[in-house]
């Protein structure tokens, strides 16, 4: 029994290797690239496939085509792409890579509704959970695309996904599902026009029912379907044919060893040897070869080339780290040297074994490895026994459950197709609701905004007018200053011409006649003459600094606009108001939009004092920074949360005037700690 169980996974790794090959494509020369480019891909592809290449350079040339290809647009030909890096990436065996980019083409498709892409990806995916022998998933995801590709009419990947499926009941021991999912492959391709696509399904399902039949222990039956692939095979113009030759070689092999007849099997392993090494594409098929032609000469009692045959497989799989290979080498050693009488060394290779199938947790592995220990080590041969049996209970216990799993799996994906059925009819009522609803709250959001902007446009308006009223104001002011200015010229002309010029004309006069005389009298007449000068001079100086004043009064029209705001505050109300204005502020530098928000800015916020602070004291400071304007405003109030008040009308209209001016606005506030207001803009 135990020999059979072995053969059988040996079966279900053969069918693994063979659906590797299935993904590969052109195999071309190795050509010199040095930069990486879409015009590339083509290139990048072939060498990425290239098995006469190691497999660390086909890794970079994958690695230079996935660049290109994950950083283009998402159409159809970047899907295809994708499969393409996908393929690669399963050749060489990086399957987290694969099943990654297997997720992104799928996420791509799905975007843009690619059915197609959708139920290729989901048969990638399928073999991807495979592969990792979680059965659950991998059925989901044939089942998946299954169903898509019988809506879409695609009888060949239906049949192929049929073909995976049935491979995928083979593995977890479901022989008379697999068998069924097999035929019905068959049927679906009897009449597809496309004869090369007839011979790759048929190939397919022929090896499977060949190892469907060794499992059943029908062996006529698995060797006449296994030679029916090969005569099937040699129809086929694909590329590694040797390498699929020796993959049927070896399946035939397989089932002549379960009959025992050693001689046959050691035939059709050497002739799969041949065939191998003619491609050299999988090291694994090699590996599986070598151990597998070892285990016949063993078990022929051929000693030829032994032990040094299993120990050339165990090289190679040790490379490969394929952790299953690796187990039946050492098992197959452990068997040998149990037959030579080398019980340690055929103790240790069977601890080995255990210590692996442990740590890989595979279910029938373990077994094989338990059952060896029994035999070596008849001390403990009832504790192995004993794990045996209630693993192997264990394991008949899920077989029984997972035809019930994979039923229960169709059915519920079936219920929830339904059931988004009946969501999508349900979602299309929602949509036209909620359209409707949409609409209505569009027209009833127009209507209010179209409100908002009329009050928005009033309060320009009424804006605009205030402003107006300010420069009048101004303007008026200025009107004034300048009549006070011509008044005080009528008066300055009249003190020079009346005054300042008779005098100097008189001392002018007595002193061209005094020219005559030098005695002491003339003297003294002509020091007096000249203090008069001097009289007139300081008069002169009087008049000048009055004239320099007058210049400051009318440069200065604004402050004396922001005084009378000032006292009028004062006058009206009992708080105590402390100001500053800075002299070094050139006004004249200013432009009258500067000057008319400073004087709303002030006004605004004495009002909201006024209103709300109930300050005893204020602060009011005009000054020069730098070639900018600082107005400073403080009060001792009650304050306000500035989180709260920001969406004030008044607030609101301080800040955009300060942004009118090119300015910043800022307020500090806090309940019980007063406000101060900030407001700097530019002199322009």
């Amino acid at each position: 029994m135990e020999k059979k169980t072995l053969k059988l996974i040996l079966s279900v790794m053969v069918f693994v290797y063979f659906g590797c090959t299935q993904k590969q494509t052109d195999n071309k020369s190795v050509l010199n690239i040095s930069n990486v480019s879409k015009d590339s891909l083509p290139l990048y592809f072939s060498l990425a496939n290239d098995f006469n290449l190691s497999r660390q350079k086909r890794l970079e040339y994958i690695y230079k085509a996935n660049v290109i290809v994950t950083n283009s647009e998402n159409d159809s030909l970047n899907r295809v792409n994708l499969f393409k890096v996908a393929n690669r990436y399963y050749n060489i065996n990086l399957m987290k890579e694969y099943c990654k980019t297997v997720n992104l083409v799928l996420e791509n498709s799905e975007k843009v509704s690619d059915t197609v892409s959708m139920a290729k990806a989901f048969t990638y995916l399928g073999d991807y959970y495979r592969i990792k022998l979680v059965s659950d998933s991998s059925f989901l995801f044939y089942y998946k695309a299954e169903k898509m590709y019988e809506k879409l009419n695609n009888k060949f990947d239906l049949a192929k996904t049929l073909i995976n499926k049935s491979d995928l009941l083979f593995r977890v021991g479901d022989f008379i599902s697999s068998e069924k999912e097999v035929f019905k492959a068959l049927r679906i391709i009897k009449d597809y026009k496309n004869q090369e696509a007839v011979n790759e399904v048929n190939y397919d399902a022929y090896n499977i029912l060949g190892m469907v039949y060794n499992g059943m222990n029908e062996y006529d039956n698995s060797i006449s379907y296994h030679n029916k692939a090969l005569k099937t095979l040699e129809k086929m113009q694909i590329i590694g044919k040797s390498q699929t030759m020796a993959i049927s070689y070896l399946n035939l092999g397989m089932v002549y060893s379960s009959l025992n007849n050693y001689e046959m099997a050691k035939d059709y392993f050497e002739k799969g040897i041949e065939q191998q090494r003619i491609d050299n594409q999988d090291l694994k098929i090699e590996a599986s070869l070598l151990d597998n032609f070892a285990y016949a000469k063993l078990k022929s009692n051929d000693k030829e080339g032994l032990p040094n045959l299993f120990y050339e497989s165990l090289e190679i799989r040790d490379g490969l780290k394929s952790a299953s290979g690796i187990f039946i080498s050492k098992i197959h050693l452990s068997e040998y040297y149990s037959v030579y009488h080398d019980t340690i060394k055929a103790l240790q290779f069977s601890k080995e074994a255990l210590s692996l199938a442990r740590s890989t947790n595979v279910t029938r592995d373990l077994m094989k490895a338990l059952n060896q220990m029994a035999v070596l080590d008849p001390q403990n041969a009832s504790v192995y026994t004993k794990e045996y049996i209630r693993i192997n209970e264990q394991l008949q216990r899920e077989e029984r459950k997972i035809g019930e799993k994979f039923s229960r799996i169709e059915y519920e994906t079936d219920q929830i197709k339904g059931e988004n059925s009946d969501l999508e009819a349900k979602n299309r009522k929602l949509v036209y609701f909620f359209s409707g609803l949409t609409i209505l709250g569009l027209f009833i959001y127009i209507i209010k905004a179209q409100k908002a902007k009329n009050r928005e446009l009033l309060y320009k308006q009424q804006q605009q007018k205030a402003n107006e009223d300010i420069y009048n104001l101004m303007i008026s002011q200025q009107n004034t200053i300048e009549a006070n200015r011509v008044q005080e010229k009528k008066r300055v002309a009249q003190e020079l011409h009346d005054g300042v010029l008779g005098r100097m004309f008189g001392v002018r006069m007595n002193l061209e006649g005094l020219n005559r005389f030098n005695d002491d009298l003339a003297v003294t007449q002509r020091h007096d003459y000249l203090a008069e000068l001097k009289n007139i001079e300081q008069d002169i100086r009087e008049i000048s600094h009055d004239l320099n004043r007058e210049k400051s009064e009318l440069i200065n029209n604004f402050v004396a606009i922001v005084d009378n705001l000032f006292e009028e505050q004062r006058k009206t109300f009992a708080c105590k108001l402390i100001t500053n204005i800075d002299s070094n502020i050139k006004w004249d530098l200013a432009v009258n939009a500067i000057k008319i928000n400073l004087y709303r800015i002030i006004q605004e916020s004495l009002q909201n004092i006024n209103k709300y602070a109930n300050a005893t004291t204020v602060k009011v400071e005009l000054k020069k920074q730098e070639n900018n304007i600082v107005l400073t405003i403080s009060d001792d109030g009650v304050g306000f949360n500035v989180n709260l008040k920001k969406k004030g009308i008044g607030l609101q209209n301080m800040i955009s005037r300060a942004k009118d001016c090119n300015g910043d606005f800022n307020v500090k506030s806090k309940k019980g700690e007063g406000t101060t207001i900030t407001v700097s803009i530019p002199l322009e």
